[in-house]
């Protein structure tokens, strides 16, 4: 039997979905910059929210074991304590969609975005930890059998890197190094409690690595083990968190296959 990791390709909702940081739309930690022009948001992006059946039906032809899909905190909670089931909804739907397909499906409850009531320093700040955790319990109860795996966060201490120490991303700190390291205690101690959740620890992925479609050869012969290796990314997506390569395009509203027979081969 093969001790090859799972190989699933991640779809970062922020970047892809569309539908963020807009007049009357979602609004995440980057919005108070983006409303100042520093860099523009995601817009329209891919419009995944509607597309997300389309580029699913391509995922079986990859010869990858599935995807990885991030349920975005932003979308689902826009407002403290005012929850969309509608969002909550929709990402059912997909992930059963995923399944229909024989797809493995994991979630990323927080990737590089959150939402912007929670503030550009949320995780310096305690009282957005029991948020965060009831989130996660929120999605995965919601989700229920239509996924395999669950993240607590996809890249925790490049999230907190990024943006207290190379001021890189929310909340554009520059060298703050006590303060990225009191952040990633916050971040551990959430995980932790996100994993000790009785509705969440049965799904929870162990051992994972996210790599750059250039970095998959690297993470397959990698001397760590890992339960699941997640691929950035399924479809590029566009916004200051989108990734360099996608394995799928859009090209006149029709999605296909981008990548190179070689990288596939990889995946496969």
């Amino acid at each position: 039997m093969s001790n090859r990791p799972r190989i699933l390709a991640t779809l970062d909702g922020y970047s892809v979905e569309g539908g963020f940081d807009r007049p009357y739309e979602p609004a995440s930690c980057y919005s108070p910059t983006i409303s100042l022009g520093r860099h523009a948001g995601p817009g329209d992006a891919d419009g995944l929210w509607q597309d997300y059946e389309k580029v699913l039906d391509l995922v079986p032809s990859l010869g990858i074991d599935g995807v990885r899909i991030t349920t975005e905190w932003a979308r689902i909670e826009p407002r403290r304590n005012e929850v969309s089931l509608e969002a909550l909804d929709r990402y059912k739907a997909v992930c059963a969609y995923a399944k229909s397909l024989g797809l493995h499906v994991s979630v990323a409850l927080v990737d590089a975005v959150w939402p912007a009531w929670a503030g550009m320093e949320a995780w310096l700040l305690p009282w957005v930890a029991p948020y965060c955790v009831e989130n996660a319990v929120r999605v995965v109860s919601h989700l229920g059998d239509n996924i395999d795996g669950v993240v607590a966060f996809s890249e925790p201490e490049v999230i907190v890197t990024r943006g207290f120490v190379h001021a890189a991303s929310p909340p554009w700190r520059n060298g703050a190094s006590k303060d990225c390291a009191l952040a990633i205690e916050q971040i551990d101690d959430i995980t932790a409690s996100i994993a000790s959740n009785e509705v969440v620890a049965k799904k929870i992925v162990k051992s994972s690595a996210l790599v750059s479609l250039d970095d998959v050869s690297s993470a397959l012969s990698s001397e760590e083990t890992y339960e699941e290796i997640y691929v950035r990314s399924l479809v590029r997506g566009s916004g200051p968190t989108a990734s360099q390569l996608g394995l799928l395009s859009k090209h006149n509203g029709v999605w296909s296959v981008s990548a190179s027979k070689e990288l596939l081969e990889t995946l496969r």
